[in-house]
């Protein structure tokens, strides 16, 4: 299995992969983890502690150590890059999406996704490549 170089878009490849319309990967679920822990709003513990501009620790601890297999990568046909992706609530959860805590910076991980034929953007998407529209192209990926 391949190291991801764009942490955040290894996020976005989670998020179709583990909050998508069909799960493929075990649910990483921040709420109920912290739970356990006795914290009962993820938000206020993040503001708390001065965490709500950065992914928490176990968050990322938990998401980069996940070995994502080349079958599922292979499953992979669509992306959104979208702020309000589930997977940045399960990983900064006081998280405003007003700066570039999750911005992809680098398109070089689409090559570990063979099927990928259509990526999405929104208005206040995370996407900050320069010259991804080509990249896209490119592939033969479609854009939206």
């Amino acid at each position: 299995m391949r190291q991801f170089r764009d942490f955040n878009l290894k996020l976005l490849i989670i998020e179709e992969l583990m909050y998508g319309p069909e799960p493929l990967l075990p649910v990483y679920d921040l709420p109920a983890r912290l739970a356990e822990r006795g914290i009962a709003d993820p938000a206020s513990y993040a503001l708390e502690n001065g965490l709500h501009a950065e992914v928490l620790p176990q968050s990322r601890a938990y998401f980069e150590a996940l070995e994502i297999p080349a079958e599922l990568l292979a499953r992979v046909e669509e992306l959104c890059f979208d702020a309000g992706a589930d997977v940045f609530r399960h990983c900064a959860p006081a998280w405003d999406g007003e700066d570039d805590l999750f911005d992809v910076r680098s398109l070089e991980d689409l090559s570990l996704l063979p099927n990928l034929r259509e990526v999405t953007f929104v208005e206040d998407g995370v996407l900050a490549v320069p010259d991804a529209a080509e990249v896209f192209a490119a592939r033969g990926i479609d854009t939206d």
